[in-house]
C-alpha cells in the first residue's frame, strides 16, 4: 500500500487563536507530508513491508530490517503520531462523553488530576516529542510523553489523545511559552473523536473476553463429553 496524507477534518483557520493559521498550514503540509513522503521512499523494494499499516509497522519494529528501521521508526510514527493528532483537535470542544469520563475517573481519579498529569508529562519532555494519554493491558488509562516520533503502540499501548510538543506545532505563536501552548490545547480537544477510540479498544476488548469465555466453555464441553465417552466404554 501507498501511505497517504489524511484529510484535515477542518480549515486551516478553525482552531484558531489556540492553534494559528499559519502554524496549521505549515506542520500539515511540510511537516506531516514530509513524513508520509520519507516513509514511502523507506519502503520502496520493500513489498511485505508495503503490505503493512503504519500501526502494523511500529508494532514490531524488530520485524522491519535494520538499514530502514530508524527511518520507519522516525517517519512512520511520524505519519502515525500526526494522523491521530488532527482528530483529536476540533474547534467545537465541549464536555467529555461519559464513557470517557467515567474512564479517566477511575484511572485518574478526575479530569483536573487527568490534565494536571498529562500538562505535565508534556511540559517535561525534554526537547521534542509527544504526551498521550493511552489504554494499557489492563484497560486502564496511562499518561506517557514519547521522544522524538515514537509512538505508543511500540510499548503495546493503545493511544487515545496526543500533544505534539515539537516546536514546530507551536513556535510561530507561543515562542518558547511551552507552557501556554499546553495550556490553549485544552480548548480544542475533540473529546467525541477520544472517546469513540476508547470505545473501539473497549469493544475490542470485549470481544476478546467473550471469545476467551466461549473458547473456555467450549473446552470444559470437550472435556466432559470426552469423559462420558470415555466412562461408557
Amino acid at each position: 500500500m501507498t501511505h497517504k496524507l489524511p484529510a484535515l477534518p477542518y480549515s486551516y483557520s478553525a482552531l484558531e487563536p489556540y492553534i494559528d493559521t499559519r502554524t496549521m498550514a505549515v506542520h500539515y503540509n511540510m511537516h506531516h507530508r514530509g513524513y508520509v513522503n520519507n516513509l514511502n521512499n523507506a519502503l520502496s523494494g520493500y513489498e511485505e513491508l508495503q503490505e503493512k499499516s503504519v500501526v502494523e509497522l511500529l508494532y514490531d519494529l524488530d520485524a522491519v530490517p535494520e538499514e530502514i528501521r530508524a527511518t520507519v521508526r522516525n517517519n512512520g510514527g511520524g505519519h502515525l503520531n500526526h494522523s491521530i493528532f488532527w482528530t483529536c483537535l476540533t474547534p467545537n470542544s465541549g464536555p467529555l462523553p461519559d464513557n470517557l469520563a467515567t474512564f479517566i475517573d477511575d484511572s485518574f481519579g478526575s479530569l483536573d488530576a487527568f490534565k494536571a498529569e498529562f500538562a505535565k508529562a508534556a511540559a517535561t519532555r525534554f526537547g521534542s516529542g509527544w504526551a498521550w494519554l493511552c489504554v494499557d493491558e489492563e484497560m486502564k488509562g496511562v499518561v506517557i510523553a514519547t521522544p522524538y516520533q515514537d509512538n505508543p503502540v511500540s510499548q503495546g499501548l493503545v493511544p487515545l489523545l496526543g500533544l505534539d510538543v515539537w516546536e514546530h506545532a507551536y513556535y510561530l505563536n507561543y515562542q518558547n511559552r511551552r507552557g501556554d501552548y499546553i495550556a490553549a490545547f485544552w480548548n480544542v480537544v475533540n473529546w467525541k473523536s477520544v472517546n469513540a477510540s476508547l470505545q473501539s479498544v473497549q469493544a475490542a476488548a470485549d470481544a476478546q473476553k467473550l471469545a476467551e469465555k466461549v473458547q473456555s466453555t467450549w473446552d470444559s464441553l470437550v472435556t466432559g463429553l470426552g469423559s462420558l465417552l470415555g466412562g461408557g466404554e
